[in-house]
């Protein structure tokens, strides 16, 4: 017959071990951070939330390509892309973002999303305050995430710089919207063009 395995007794130092692990903290100094009322200044390199940068005219860098969506490991970013037109225009490329959703319920801010942009056009802020009672809160759009208007730019769609292509935004050659840039009509968002009398012109309705 077998023999069977003898009881192994915990020795007397394993739980004086334990114990002493306990002591030691009792005597090191607490750290408590007073949060919210004292936030904590995060890494220049933090992983925070997203943002989608602007050329600086204002037209958008994010060309619809969606290899952000391929790169996410979380099945977090959501990308819809469209072609750009001379009478609506949001990038200088042929395709734009039309529709770009991150679900913050599933992004592990993990970044390989920042790695695979091409154009730098997804970058992560130090905003880290994400946290929300409801699930659809959670799920930013495009307007969220798109950098605000700064001194020099026009808000999208509207003309490239004039003389310019694609590549040359890429090469920094364009500053700043081109004097008299003006909005264009953003028709697939449901605008519509002024009248004569400049309020938006009525659909016409068949009787």
């Amino acid at each position: 017959m077998a023999e069977e395995p003898k009881e192994t007794k915990p020795g007397f130092q394993n739980p004086v071990a334990g114990f002493g692990v306990t002591f030691k903290a009792m005597f090191k100094k607490r750290l408590t951070e007073q949060y919210p009322e004292q936030k904590k200044t995060t890494a220049p390199r933090f992983h925070g939330r997203h943002q989608l940068n602007r050329h600086p005219d204002g037209l958008e860098k994010c060309v619809g390509c969606e290899l952000c969506a391929w790169a996410c490991p979380a099945d977090a970013i959501y990308v819809e892309g469209a072609d750009n037109t001379d009478e609506e225009r949001y990038s200088p490329g042929e395709r734009y973002g039309r529709v770009y959703q991150i679900n913050y319920a599933r992004c592990i801010l993990c970044g390989l999303c920042i790695e695979a942009c091409p154009t730098r056009a997804l970058t992560m802020t130090n905003e880290f305050e994400l946290a929300d009672s409801s699930r659809a809160n959670l799920i930013y759009t495009k307007e969220q995430l798109l950098a605000g208007l700064e001194e020099g730019m026009v808000d999208t769609p509207h003309a490239i710089f004039p003389g310019t292509d694609e590549q040359d935004y890429y090469r920094g050659l364009v500053t700043e919207a081109a004097p008299g840039t003006v909005r264009q009509v953003a028709v697939s968002k449901g605008e519509q063009s002024a009248g004569p009398s400049g309020a938006a012109e009525d659909q016409e309705v068949d009787a």
